[in-house]
């Protein structure tokens, strides 16, 4: 599965919900999401435009692998996503699994975060309100797509986006620019 996404800075979050919701969007969810980066015991993930993390969103665990970028225009990469069992001990666990096979822990990137859902030209879209510790607001616009829909799904998301009046393009991950208000 790809995932196409493309981020933005926003000044005028108001002005983006409204014009979501005149799209049909609605909030499907308000949440707190908390991630965990690791890099691999056998290769550097950063040098291979990668990512690797242990998500928790509530009570919800997740692990994720992101191949590299497809393009410079979005975000797309594929992702393997694989939900685990509920709770901080199922995380726990994971985490110390995780360690046990040699990946090492890289930063934690935590974010609130808004979802708004809608449909446009046959694809499901999310568009993400994210405020990230450390780096700020920001709105990314995502597909989740097939292969064989990639340019389709791509092209739904900049005119979408340009819809929006979203022009400041964010080409950065949140773990680099995490990475990068530490230092």
């Amino acid at each position: 599965m790809l995932e196409v996404e493309v981020r933005y800075r926003t000044a005028d979050r108001p002005g983006v919900v409204a014009r979501l919701r005149e799209m049909g969007a609605e909030l499907a969810e308000d949440r707190t999401d908390e991630d965990q980066y690791y890099n691999a015991p056998d290769r550097d993930l950063k040098a291979s435009d990668e990512a690797f993390r242990l998500r928790r969103v509530g009570p919800r665990n997740y692990l994720t692998h992101k191949g590299p970028k497809r393009d410079a225009e979005t975000r797309t990469r594929t992702e393997t996503e694989v939900p685990l069992g509920d709770g901080p001990e199922v995380a726990d666990g994971a985490a110390r699994l995780l360690a046990a096979l040699g990946f090492r822990p890289v930063v934690v990137v935590r974010k609130k975060r808004q979802v708004y859902r809608f449909a446009r030209a046959g694809f499901r879209l999310e568009a993400c309100f994210d405020d990230v510790e450390r780096v700020g607001p920001f709105v990314e616009l995502e597909i989740l797509a097939e292969e064989h829909q990639y340019a389709a799904a791509k092209a739904v998301l900049l005119a979408t986006a340009a819809e929006l009046g979203l022009t400041e393009v964010e080409t950065r991950s949140y773990l680099g620019m995490v990475l990068e208000a530490q230092r």
